[in-house]
């Protein structure tokens, strides 16, 4: 019979563990029976053992010979078996944990379906350091984000006058798991002709990865398009493209609120 005494709170680390780690998350991983955890950081792990003895890894279910989805699914698995003993778990993961994190929201929507008490925690992602870090306010020309994956092969909205955000640009068609970070992308010429569609080959754009260690600085790395083929990229590697044009106003929609008498733009 399950145990509904059971509880799951999912957090993360941020980007950098010192500094980012919020004083919500410190205080879950030292109160939990017991805490697991994905971060590959040997800083943010020494911390979460500091804080809670009680505490285990899940990177060791990474493999080379299997798809990555097929060891989220084991992550998930073995967080929930925690949480059928009737134990109070804390799954630590990199970042913000509900962000590029598949485990994380399956094993709350795991949780939940089976009677149990599950939340997850706000972190810092890499989206937050990017605006920080490249200086943009996606307030100012608005921003598209997609994973570079998915963008290439379906048709997402691309607005040239808006920012385009494309996560794991590193892995771009890869599938598998390498421990060393760094895969191949032999799709890169296709999703260079497909950002051709909408800016030039010589529009400028940024390789970012948000520094993890305090005092690091991020990688900012400032390219054409055209030269995306040729740059090296790792797992975290993120692609900034500014907007390549300038935004259209929408004639009918300013006529309109100028006949309500809204002054728009100034008028």
């Amino acid at each position: 019979m399950t145990d509904k005494r059971g509880k799951l709170v999912v957090v993360g680390t941020g980007l950098r563990t010192v500094g980012h780690m919020t004083v919500e998350a410190i205080s879950w991983i030292r109160m939990a029976d017991r805490v697991v955890y994905v971060v590959g950081d040997p800083v943010a792990e020494d911390m979460i053992a500091a804080l809670n003895e009680k505490s285990e890894s899940l990177q060791t279910l990474y493999s080379s010979s299997t798809k990555r989805i097929d060891t989220y699914n084991a992550m998930v698995e073995r967080v929930l078996s925690l949480v059928r003993e009737g134990l109070t778990v804390c799954a630590v993961f990199y970042g913000h944990p509900g962000v590029f994190v598949y485990p994380s929201h399956e094993a709350v929507k795991q949780a939940r379906a089976e009677g149990f008490s599950a939340v997850m925690l706000p972190g810092i992602s890499a989206e937050d350091c990017l605006f920080a870090d490249v200086g943009f306010d996606p307030a100012t020309t608005g921003c598209s984000s997609y994973e570079a994956t998915d963008y290439l092969f379906n048709q997402r909205p691309t607005d040239p006058a808006s920012a385009l955000v494309l996560w794991q640009i590193g892995i771009l068609g890869n599938e598998g798991y390498s421990p060393m970070g760094r895969y191949e992308t032999p799709l890169m010429p296709l999703l260079i002709a497909k950002l051709g569609r909408f800016f030039a080959p010589t529009h400028h754009v940024a390789v970012y990865e948000a520094a993890v260690q305090f005092g690091c600085r991020p990688r900012i790395s400032w390219i054409r398009i055209s030269g995306l083929a040729t740059v090296e990229l790792s797992a975290a590697s993120t692609l900034y493209i500014p907007p390549g044009a300038p935004t259209r106003p929408d004639a009918q929609v300013h006529a309109q609120a100028v006949a309500m008498g809204i002054p728009i733009g100034g008028d």
